[in-house]
Parts: structure tokens; sequence; C-alpha cells
């Protein structure tokens, strides 16, 4: 069968790729290159250009630096005795967030909280924007394993320190306290707050979002926990003249008191008390007037106690000497229209006398045979009118008035402890000195300080005023009761006014100054008891025998030899018949007719 050409089908010719599919291809490929391009470009970008803003932001959200703490150093008495230790403890803290996501078991929080729930609401509301709230600090690892054990979302510890006062009141003053992130905030514990404080450590943690710690970065810093302390006070007279102090108070309904007791060798300070005190480890229920340290910080004027050094600078004039007599009748004296008196007329005495018989009309007479320069220099060689050194927090440097302010009567008023300002601390500084052989040593809380001596007396003119010293505590003056059985005792009584508006009201510091033993004198303590309203408000009477009670049993408990056996001796409690304030006081032993000082400014 033949076919004709036109009746045959055959394939259609095959047609090559138009230009519109070329470009199309070349604009899909170009567009994957593009977008290859970007995602390397942003890559780079991501892991090379802006990695550490990157890193930082991340780190922001996640990455935690978190405190070590460090426990406080431990605060030692010169024995050993630990007087404030740091205690560990915990404190619970709270994502609000996450606590407030189960509302529902905050009563069951507040309850082991011990908190009221509306409040515990009410605060974690306001603090929802944070991932961090103390809830409840420093509690015992007890009262807090109890508030975890309910497993409250979100609730977690953090171990701290808190410190602890074993001796309570009797140490309160000289130490201090701390705050709740335990700094110093006053005492002792201020003054030795970069010491005792350490330095808490840092390490960080990357958390997540509800605030667990997923992992442990790396340590930041090394804790450095604080270092010890060894004060030079002795706990066990501390607590003596604590003690004593408290029951004069109370004997003689008196407003306020502070004793101090110093070594004489060292100038270190064995004890320093104040009467009212407060329970350190539970500040807040004691009223701030309280918790002033008062040997230091308040002034008083010396009064009688200032004799002493009147009488140094008449020695070291030349124109005086122990034996030299004066006139003190009619125990009176009448000075630019002023009238200075003593209590009795003790007629012609010696200088001596003027001592032990506290004569007012005897300084003032010798006072004014003195240069205002000379009797100014030797108050300011014994530290008046400037701070002792100590380095206690608000230490009182006093007040001198400078010679240029001086007017008719300053120097006599002044010859027996008017017209200036002295603290505790001062007063003791000061006897030390003379004690020391007219070295001053600045007072020191530290046990070993390096604490070099400055000569300001003749040793043997300070030698003489001590012997002059010891008639005042005999039968013939007027500090009988200050006396310590078995030792020599040289010291000084005084009774001034206390200043107010001006003028002064009748009202008493009573004051005793004293050193034991006289013969090799190794303590010095002052006895300040302010404003006594029972029996008496004589220096010789009130402050007196707190001051034979106290060093008769730190001669005992520092091992000290007696250095004279007395046949008399009336000291301990009684304080004697009741006095008038109007009136002087009866004679204090069989025989005797001297009197207290307690003439007026």
């Amino acid at each position: 069968m033949m076919f004709r050409k036109d009746q045959l089908e055959l394939p259609a010719p095959r047609r090559s790729a138009g230009p519109s599919t070329r470009k199309r291809l070349y604009l899909v490929g170009m567009l994957l290159a593009l977008a290859a391009t970007g995602l390397v470009v942003r890559a780079l970008d991501l892991q090379v250009v802006r990695k550490d803003f990157l890193q930082s932001q991340g780190d922001a959200r996640f990455l935690r630096e978190i405190p070590i703490p460090v426990s406080r150093g431990t605060i030692f008495d010169r024995n050993g005795e630990p007087l404030a230790v740091s205690t560990p403890v915990e404190s619970i803290w709270a994502n609000p967030q996450e606590v407030l996501e189960h509302a529902e078991r905050l009563p069951a929080l507040a309850k082991a909280l011990g908190v009221d729930a509306g409040d515990l609401e009410q605060r974690l509301n306001q603090r929802a924007d944070r991932e961090f709230v103390y809830l409840k600090r420093q509690m015992s690892p007890e009262a807090a394993q109890a508030v975890l054990a309910l497993g409250i979302p979100g609730v977690n510890e953090q171990r701290e320190f808190r410190r602890y006062y074993p001796s309570g009141e009797a140490m309160a003053h000289v130490l201090g306290i701390t705050n709740i992130d335990d700094r110093g905030q006053e005492g002792l514990e201020l003054a030795f707050d970069d010491w005792l404080a350490g330095k808490p450590g840092l390490k960080r943690v990357i958390r997540d979002r509800l605030g667990h710690t997923v992992e442990n970065v790396e340590l930041v810093r090394e804790p450095q926990p604080g270092r010890d302390l060894a004060l030079s006070i002795d706990r066990r007279i501390q607590y003596l003249a604590y003690r004593e102090l408290a029951r004069a108070v109370q004997e003689f309904d008196a407003k306020s008191a502070s004793m101090v007791i110093l070594d004489v060798r060292s100038g270190e300070v064995l004890a320093m008390v104040n009467q009212p005190s407060y329970n350190p480890n539970a500040v807040g229920a004691s009223p701030p007037a309280a918790r002033r340290n008062r040997a230091v910080t308040d002034v008083i004027e010396p009064g009688s106690t200032m004799k002493p050094f009147t009488i140094a600078a008449a020695l070291e004039s030349g124109k005086w000497k122990p034996n030299t007599p004066i006139d003190t009748s009619p125990g009176t004296f009448q000075y630019l229209n002023h009238t200075i008196r003593d209590t009795h007329n003790h007629g012609l005495i010696d200088v001596t006398g003027v001592l032990t018989y506290s004569s007012n009309v005897g300084a003032s007479k010798i006072a004014l045979t003195l240069e205002d320069s000379h009797l100014y220099d030797m108050f300011r060689r014994f530290g008046f009118g400037a701070s002792t050194g100590s380095g206690f927090p608000g230490e009182s440097p006093g007040l001198l008035p400078e010679v240029r302010a001086w007017n008719g009567l300053t120097k006599v008023t002044l010859a027996y402890g008017y017209g200036l300002n002295v603290t505790v601390l001062q007063l003791a500084e000061a006897y030390a000195a003379l004690a020391n052989g007219g070295r001053l040593r600045q007072p020191s809380f530290v046990k070993g300080a390096d604490n070099p001596a400055n000569a300001v007396l003749d040793p043997q003119i300070a030698s003489t005023i001590v012997k002059m010293l010891e008639t005042v505590v005999s039968p013939e003056g007027t500090a009988l009761k200050a006396a310590v059985a078995n030792y020599s005792v040289a010291g000084k009584t005084g009774t001034s006014h206390i200043a107010s508006g001006g003028g002064y009201e009748d009202k008493y510091v009573s004051l005793f100054a004293g050193i034991v033993p006289a013969s090799a004198p190794r303590l010095v303590g002052v006895v300040a008891i302010n404003d006594p309203q029972k029996k008496s408000y004589y220096g010789g009477f009130v402050s007196a025998p707190v001051f034979s009670r106290v060093m008769d049993g730190a001669m005992r408990l520092l091992d000290v030899p007696p250095d004279n056996v007395r046949r008399w001796y009336t000291g301990g409690p009684d304080v004697g018949a009741p006095i008038s304030p109007s009136s002087p006081p009866p004679d204090y032993a069989p025989g005797s007719t001297n009197y207290e000082e307690g003439g007026t400014p």
C-alpha cells in the first residue's frame, strides 16, 4: 500500500529555550545568591560584628554575679574570752512573679514566716517586676528549713551571718553594734569595721528565667573572712565595774554613771562601763540615750579632781612645796566680788592639806600666784581640751578655754575644776600620767598596741603628787571609803554642780579618781555618778565606795601583791548616814573634822 507524502504525520520540530525562560532562571539564581549572601552577612554580623553586644544581652538576662558571704572577725578580751561572735543564719528570699503564680499558698508561707498574709501579698505585688526580694532575714537555720519545707516555687534561702554578744549589757557601750548587713555602726565595731568585716567573695552563675541557678560559671573573687581582734578589755574587771556601778545608781537613785579603768604601765583600757546600758542583742528595745558611751561622749566639770594638776603647776613653778603653809581661814575667800567657799574652815594648812581636805580656798590662792600661761600649759600637757586619741567613735575633746579668753575669775575657778569640761576617759588618762611618773600614754582599746609615752611632768613632781594624794584616802581625808584592804590608794574626790542654762542647778556630779597600789601604781580608776538623788551627792560617799569595791576585786583578779596591810578599813557597801543636800556630811571617822568639798563654782 502506498502512502502519499502529504498523508504522513511527522513530529513537530523541538524549539530552543527562548530568551524569557533564561531570564527567569537567571533571576531565581540571583535571588538565591542574594539570600545566601544575606544569610552569610547576617551570620557574620551576629557572630563577629555584634557578638559582644548580643553576648552581654544574654548575660544580662541569665548571667548573675552572686556574693559569697563571709564571717565577721571575732572580738576577744585580753584573756581570749569571746566578746562578739558571728553566727550563721539563713535569710529567705523569693522571686515575686513565681510565688504569685501560686497565690493560694501565700497564707501558709506567711504563717511560716510569722508575718501577715495580706502584707506579704501586697509586698510581692509591689515588687512583681523584680526577680529577688527578701521575705525575712536572719532566721535560725531550723526556722528557715521549716519555710523551705513547704515547697513553694520561687522561695529560696541565702546564707548570712548575725552578730552575737555573749556579755550583753556589760560590754555594750565598748563594743557597739552592727547592722543587719553585719557592718559596724557604733563603738569598736565601727572603729575597727574594715579590720573585722573582711571581703565577701563573688561568683558568676547562670540562672534560668525563674531565677534558679543552672550552672556555676566561675569564681570571680575569693572570699576573705574578717580578722579577729584582741581587745585590752578584761571581761572580769568589766563585769565587776558594771555590777558595782549599777548598784550605786540604784542605791543613790542617780540619773547616769560612768567608770573607766586604765592600766598605768601600758595605757590600755581594762574596763569602761556606763549606766544606763542596753542589750546589744536586742537593740530595738532600748532608747537612743541608753546606747551612748557617756565615758567618752559626755562632758562634765571635773570639780576638785582637777586640784592635783593645779598643785603640780605650783610645785613646778618652784614657788610652793608640799609643806608650804597657806591660810584658808575663815573658810571663804572673796575675789572680784565672787565668794569662794570651803565646806569647813580648815584654817592654816599646807599645800598637801589643800588636797587632803579638798580646799577650794587654798587651790584658788595658790593659782593666783601662778602665770596664766603656766597653769593653762599644765592642763594641756595632761590632755585636757583635746581628744585622747583612743580612736573611739564620737569621742569628745572636752573644753579648756584658751588663755586669751580668760577673764579675771577664770584662773581661780579652773584651779578647783570649774570653767572647763572633760570626759571620764580624759580624767583617767591624766591620772594615769601622774601614776606613770609624769609620762602620758594615749588610752588604747587594743591589747599590746604600740603606745609610746610622752613625758609631761618631772617624775619627781609626779611621785610627790601621788604621795600627797594618799592623804586623801585616809581617816583625815575626804575619801576614806575609797580605801582598798591591804593596798595603798591615792586619789581625789570631786563634787561639781551641773551647769544648765547659763547657770548651775542644785544638782551634782559625784566623782572619784584613784590610783592603786599607790606605792607601785598598776591601775587607775575614775568613777562619775550623775545627779544622785538619795543619801548623799558627795564624791567621797557616792563614787569612792564604787572604786573601792571594784579595785578590791581587780587586785585579786590580776594577782597584784598587797603593798600595805592597813589597820583600818571602812570600805564596802556602807556609805554612811543620809545627808541633806543643803548640809555638810557628818564626820567620817572618830575624831575627824574633815568634810568633802562641795563649794559653789
